[in-house]
């Protein structure tokens, strides 16, 4: 059995370039370290459809880790205490959603709510959400309707700081069409995040959901 251990994602301190994708990630990134191929940016960590919670309310940060299948704990390095120290961690949408009804009354769930889809919608280029789901739709023309717009808002979200497949995305190729419904079937259908909070490498998790045919676009394009 697999010794269970925290996710870790850096907040880097110097220039990096994602070891698996080739991406360019600049200073301060988000990315966790691999053995072999050092940094890795959250995208190809299969990480960057999870929602940063600040360190700061204790009570919200053990909820929303309860709640969430899949979750990482964000560190940077204190030069003036030279050690990584904790800045929060990376949850589930829906486990944030479910911690704050458990400690929230029902007006400050609204406020957290509307600043949360306000910084949404900033970080979305509406126009080109619609082009990337036609071509999802396009390539998938079973995929449940609705289901190409929650793929494509995630494929083009731009992070502050955090570098995910946008430059490629850009492309409209059907490689990265592919890759981005890959990604939520793999999510939203499979228990591959269980398999990595069990302990599980990505290689070994990916194989074994993509075993049972979760992957290769079957439950969507019949």
């Amino acid at each position: 059995m697999k010794e269970k251990t925290d996710i870790q994602v850096f907040i880097s301190s110097r220039e990096s370039i994602c070891g698996e994708c080739g991406e360019n990630l600049g200073h301060q990134a988000w990315i966790t370290l691999d053995k072999e191929k050092g940094a890795v940016c959250l995208a190809c960590s299969d990480l960057d459809h999870l929602v940063f919670l600040p360190a700061g309310d204790a009570a919200l940060t053990r909820r929303s880790k309860k709640n969430s299948t899949l979750w990482a704990v964000v560190l940077k390095w204190s030069r003036a205490r030279k050690r990584y120290e904790r800045q929060g961690l990376l949850v589930e949408q829906d486990a944030i959603e479910a911690a704050e009804k458990e400690c929230l009354a029902d007006e400050e769930i609204r406020a957290r709510r509307k600043q949360r889809e306000a910084i949404r919608r900033t970080e979305l280029d509406r126009e080109y959400v619609k082009k990337f789901a036609l071509r999802i739709r396009e390539y998938f023309p079973s995929c449940p309707k609705g289901r190409e717009k929650v793929i494509a808002e995630h494929a083009c979200r731009k992070y502050s700081g955090r570098i995910g497949r946008t430059a490629f995305a850009k492309e409209f190729s059907e490689k990265a069409i592919r890759l981005a419904v890959i990604a939520h079937i793999r999510h939203a259908e499979t228990p591959y995040d269980e398999l990595l909070m069990k302990g599980w490498d990505r290689y070994e998790a990916r194989a074994e959901v993509e075993d049972k045919d979760y992957q290769n676009g079957k439950n969507h394009d019949k």
